[in-house]
């Protein structure tokens, strides 16, 4: 069966999900603009930093990084099972019950997700893609937390804004991994960090003798600056379409 027949048979019976939109507010519209400047600018304050001793600068920028995601997630998008709110029922002559107030909501309804996103991503999709880092290339015997840095950064920028708004079912995963959705924002944040990330191991066997070639530096910088450009152009030029396999 060829890749083509693959993804037509996954996707037959199935109607074409739309691209997850930012939210319909002003802070919204413009947060999304402003993150992927904040993202590379505390990548560019750092980068001397992480080329003189990756492990300590990499690890001090995982703090910023992910409280920059969770404030992307909780302003931006939508957390995962929001479009399915129903309408409280009461019996004739009951009063309507005391809601919970707009902090406490914002709070449960977002924050919360948020920060689950981050904590799940750092725990279950940085071992995965420090073990696809080995499988690519990345140095078996040595260099174990410099690896296991570069998938944490790696798991930040491309797995907490998808698990925030797809949660962790298994079939919409999936989805993902087999490139079935239609891009938008989201998901251009993983194609763009993940092919990023190849495209950063690029410089590293070259016989330039730069300081920044070394185990993870390239790495790393690719996977920012696919984060941003994959983000960009994932709500612009290529949003709605889908990756075809011919």
């Amino acid at each position: 069966m060829t890749p083509t027949n693959t993804v037509t048979d996954l996707s037959k019976g199935k109607p074409s999900e739309p691209p997850i939109e930012i939210l319909n507010n002003e802070t919204a519209r413009i947060y999304t603009h402003i993150h992927p400047v904040l993202v590379l600018s505390l990548y560019a304050l750092r980068f001397k930093a992480i080329v003189a001793d990756p492990v300590p600068a990499l690890t001090n920028t995982l703090i910023p990084l992910g409280v920059m995601q969770i404030a992307f997630a909780a302003i931006c998008l939508p957390p995962t099972g929001s479009e399915a709110v129903v309408a409280e029922k009461r019996k004739p002559g009951e009063k309507k019950k005391p809601g919970q107030g707009k902090v406490a909501s914002a709070v449960n309804g977002k924050v919360i997700p948020a920060f689950l996103s981050l904590a799940i991503s750092t725990l279950a999709a940085t071992p995965i893609l420090m073990l696809t880092l080995i499988l690519f290339g990345a140095p078996i015997s040595t260099h174990h937390w410099h690896t296991l840095l570069a998938a944490a950064h790696i798991s930040l920028l491309a797995v907490v804004p998808l698990i925030y708004v797809h949660g962790v079912d298994g079939e919409k995963w999936r989805e993902i991994v087999a490139c079935l959705l239609p891009i938008d924002e989201v998901y251009g944040c993983l194609i763009g960090s993940v092919l990023g990330a190849w495209l950063g191991a690029v410089p590293i066997p070259l016989d330039w003798d730069r300081e920044w070639q070394k185990w993870p530096v390239t790495i790393v910088t690719g996977a920012y600056i696919g984060f941003a450009v994959g983000k960009l152009v994932g709500g612009t030029l290529l949003k709605g379409k889908k990756i075809k396999f011919e």
